[in-house]
């Protein structure tokens, strides 16, 4: 036990697992608002939207998210010269942006089929008797639509969640400080240690995504909508 709590300490493990969950949780809000956005997109009555919309989900599924983050940080950053972070700062802070970034876009293509599918559960009925009582698209979307459409995305916005969270490893191939960044230095400098590295690692991952999909299972259940 004592190997263990050595072994994080000098590895700065719980450091580097807080830095799994900041990047989860940035990019799980990212995601969320981004996603919502295109899945009102997509529903929309005007067909360049819907179109773009379309093209950019389709994109969102399709390619690996490794390539988004080399996009993001080798491309937009180093190669075009676009910073995210304040003046002066290193680029493991431009890293950590930019892997947020690519985190949140690669993962609103998820968010927004999730919330498309709920809002295909609302019976059209009551899309067309807010319209009937004057409630103009946005209106009908904000006050009728969206509200169950989000209660009836849950259990799909849990599984998109959950993969976030274990997503968040191939930031590593950008310098990104988080867990799988620190697993590989125990492993190159530590070989001797590997049942507690993969020990360590395997707990700390279970640890983060179990509660989360406790948390969405409950909440789901007692948010399901009857009808």
């Amino acid at each position: 036990m004592n190997d263990l709590l050595d072994l994080m300490r000098q590895f700065h493990i719980l450091e580097a697992f807080w830095m799994t969950i900041k990047i989860s949780l940035l990019g799980m809000l990212g995601a969320l608002v981004l996603g919502t956005v295109v899945a009102v997109m997509r529903v929309s009555p005007i067909g360049v939207f819907q179109l773009f919309a379309k093209a950019y989900v389709s994109l969102c599924v399709n390619l690996p998210l490794t390539l988004v983050v080399f996009f993001a940080f080798f491309a937009m950053f180093l190669l075009l010269g676009i910073h995210l972070a304040p003046p002066g700062s290193r680029n493991s802070t431009e890293a950590f942006l930019w892997g947020v970034v690519a985190i949140a876009v690669y993962h609103s293509g998820f968010v927004a089929e999730a919330i498309r599918s709920g809002i295909n559960t609302v019976p059209l009925g009551q899309a067309e008797a807010a319209r009937a009582i004057g409630l103009t698209f946005g209106q009908t979307l904000t006050s009728v639509v969206l509200p169950q459409a989000l209660r009836g995305a849950i259990s799909p916005l849990g599984t998109t969640a959950n993969s976030l969270v274990k997503n968040t490893t191939v930031l590593a191939t950008i310098g990104v400080a988080e867990a799988s960044y620190q697993m590989a230095n125990m492993i190159e400098f530590r070989s001797d240690a590997l049942y507690a590295i993969f020990f360590i690692m395997a707990a700390g991952f279970v640890i983060l995504t179990l509660p989360l999909n406790v948390f969405f299972t409950r909440l789901s259940t007692k948010l399901a909508v009857t009808r």
